[in-house]
């Protein structure tokens, strides 16, 4: 066993509705949709037209400046619609799902046997390539790098997080043909990152490093950071857990199995626990008889509290998350909630008496409390990044478009959630991951 890494930096925030251990599988939807909007850069060219039949496995889209990265259907059936925002940009592409459609069949064989290009040539005709994320900037990894390492974290921090050992629950050995098939596509080695009692400690092909600590630990940027720092010129891939599921599904059957399990969590929802949809599922099928008040206004969010993505009951869930939140929307006026002891809040830098109960599990909302004001030091950020890294100067660089300044303050190491903890305990409410986003495509505009 590795070493373990114990990080001190960073915040646990304790919310109400974790999901119980308990998986119910849920009835096939009627339709599923694909978002170009869920992959940073990408600008996607339509595969098919509106009443096209497809089956699963068969192209939707692609990229128009990588063509060889094709994201195909989750399910068989009919196009439905395509859907289109301003410009005619393409929001969704959503699937009525009919059983009768079949998959596209695929080479099924050990990946252990085959050739990168082989493997690697699987994996982009079936559409599961955009699940390989690269680092440096946190988009789709180019199918001409080759990565100095691949990076996989086995468990979340993040508030509400699903349990990864419970997701792979009776798939390990699907999930070690997954990590055999990506041990083809570098010449490094694949890192798993893994807490104590993890249900990975057992996979082969890999090298693990054991992490213990507050949120961010799980994030992979941090689990990096604090292994193999990204230098500039360096390109590491990171993917999640349940990609390395469809990928070992792949290899094993032949097929594009999208079938994934999300946690259905928070204080809003009645019986929070786990369940076995298929990726693109509609968020009204998710939810349906599960909210705890149908008429009170909440928040849904596909993915977690810090990170995720605000979606209504005609949306679609994100095509990485596992998790749906549901928590009060918080749009009621507080009055003189600033003279509030606070015995039922919580606060990062705790100065409510809650922080005298640190095992409390709390209901917050959504609520801003404030509008933005001044960004200024006030060491708040430092104290919730455990990286070698200075975060108010990163983004007031990015701020004054100083590209030379980004590069020495670390922006090659981050994306989003890695300082997502910063923007949720902001005093100065800045929109820390728009910032950090805008920079991120600043840098890719002028460097690549």
């Amino acid at each position: 066993m590795s070493e373990v890494i114990r990080l001190k930096k960073g915040l646990n925030i304790k919310l109400k509705g974790s999901a119980e251990k308990v998986l119910e599988k849920l009835p096939a939807p009627a339709t599923v949709a694909l978002k170009p909007t869920d992959f940073p850069g990408l600008t996607p060219k339509l595969s098919v037209k509106a009443e096209a039949e497809v089956k699963a496995g068969d192209a939707l889209f692609y990229d128009k400046y990588h063509p060889e990265i094709i994201f195909t259907a989750p399910v068989g059936g009919k196009v439905l619609s395509v859907n289109r925002g301003e410009r005619r940009k393409i929001l969704e592409v959503v699937i009525e799902t009919s059983e009768k459609a079949g998959k596209v069949k695929f080479k099924k064989a050990d990946p252990v046997s085959l050739s990168e290009e082989e493997v690697k040539e699987q994996i982009l005709k079936s559409g599961l390539w955009p699940f390989l994320k690269r680092r440096p900037y946190g988009i789709i990894a180019s199918p001409k790098e080759k990565p100095v390492s691949i990076y996989v974290s086995t468990f979340d921090t993040a508030p509400l997080a699903p349990d990864y050992n419970f997701l792979v629950d009776g798939q390990l050995d699907t999930f070690q043909t997954g990590i055999n098939a990506l041990a083809k596509l570098t010449d490094g080695k694949i890192y798993l990152g893994i807490n104590s009692g993890s249900a990975f400690s057992g996979i082969k092909n890999v090298e693990f490093n054991t992490f213990e600590g507050p949120h961010p630990a799980g994030n992979v940027g941090i689990q990096i950071a604090n292994t193999n720092p990204i230098n500039k010129g360096d390109v590491v891939w990171t993917i999640d857990v349940q990609a390395i599921l469809f990928i070992g599904r792949l290899f094993e059957t032949g097929e594009v199995d999208l079938t994934k399990t999300i946690a259905i969590a928070g204080s809003e929802i009645k019986e929070p626990k786990y369940y076995q949809t298929i990726l693109g599922a509609p968020v009204a099928s998710l939810v349906k008889d599960k909210l705890v008040e149908a008429d009170y206004n909440q928040r849904i969010i596909s993915g977690n509290v810090l990170t995720g993505t605000k979606v209504n009951t005609s949306t679609y869930m994100g095509y990485y998350d596992s998790l749906l939140s549901v928590i009060p929307e918080g749009d009621e006026y507080e009055f003189f909630g600033w003279a509030d002891p606070g015995f039922g809040k919580f606060s990062a830098s705790k100065t409510f008496f809650g922080k005298l109960f640190p095992k409390k599990e709390y209901t917050l909302n959504a609520n801003m409390h404030g509008g933005e004001r001044a960004f200024v030091m006030s060491g708040q950020y430092e104290k919730l990044v455990p990286m070698n890294i200075l975060p108010v100067h990163l983004l007031k660089a990015v701020l004054v478009n100083d590209i030379d300044k980004m590069e020495q303050l670390g922006i090659y190491e981050v994306v989003e959630e890695d300082l997502a903890l910063c923007e949720y305990a902001c005093t100065s409410k800045i929109e820390v991951q728009k910032i950090l986003r805008e920079g991120i495509n600043t840098m890719i505009k002028e460097l690549g």
